[in-house]
């Protein structure tokens, strides 16, 4: 089995390296699903992996759907560049049509920009009108893996749609089963998908060093997430998720 990371820093990088891990996913905001990160932290993560495990970097320039005007394309294929001249192994790309179909002409443009570096088609695959026919398509882009929780809300409850996919995928593509994987569930979507790959976080949350927070004042949304409190990739998380897989 290979164990691939999602986190958002190199000191994630540094925990998931120690822990064993065969390769991460860099992404900033994982609150909103994974963004593209910056570039000194492309840079750094590369720097921290050592060659101990590959860097992988998402792109992608927002949270929200999958449907890119062209200055985002834009952005995508410079992101590209910027991952590439920064060491990266591999990088994680997906887009959709209005219709909720794969957007093969503009993904086609990523991979052929992204080559020879890895390629990973990501979750946008899980809102598609319809997965199977979308597979094919995905297939065709000659991307290495696929990133899936089954289209569901987590990889445990879409196991059997991605126990169809390690089928019909053969060895065309890999199929990365994603999505609440965690100590108690690994197993039982390794068992029931037959996949050799497994993609997850692993982070717990630590106290900030602050000695001051004023009362009221958030960084962030409507949610005001506490910024007293973060979320860390750990060594004994991901050896504890690897070790429950079995």
């Amino acid at each position: 089995m290979r164990y691939e990371i999602c986190l958002e820093s190199a000191d994630d990088v540094a925990a998931a390296a120690e822990a064993g891990a065969d390769r991460v996913e860099l992404c900033a905001g994982l609150f909103e699903g994974g963004i593209t990160p910056s570039a000194g932290m492309i840079e750094q993560a590369v720097a921290v992996a050592a060659g101990r495990l590959r860097v992988h970097v998402i792109i992608r320039p927002r949270g929200g759907d999958f449907i890119y005007t062209p200055s985002e394309v834009a952005v995508m294929l410079r992101d590209i560049e910027t991952a590439k001249l920064a060491g990266a192994d591999g990088v994680v790309i997906g887009a959709l049509t209005e219709d909720a179909e794969i957007d093969t002409a503009l993904c086609s443009r990523l991979v052929v920009a992204a080559r020879p570096l890895s390629v990973t088609f990501h979750r946008a695959f899980d809102v598609t009108r319809s997965p199977e026919e979308a597979f094919e398509d995905v297939v065709s882009l000659g991307v290495d893996r696929l990133l899936t929780s089954g289209a569901a809300p987590s990889a445990l409850e879409g196991a059997e749609l991605i126990a169809r996919l390690v089928k019909k995928a053969g060895d065309r593509i890999i199929v990365l089963p994603a999505g609440g994987i965690n100590e108690r569930t690994a197993a039982r979507v390794a068992a029931q998908t037959g996949a050799q790959e497994l993609h997850f976080t692993a982070s717990e949350g630590v106290r900030s060093k602050t000695r001051f927070q004023p009362a009221g004042i958030y960084m962030g949304g409507a949610l005001y997430p506490p910024e007293t409190t973060r979320s860390v990739t750990t060594p004994a998380r991901v050896r504890a998720i690897m070790d429950a897989s079995g």
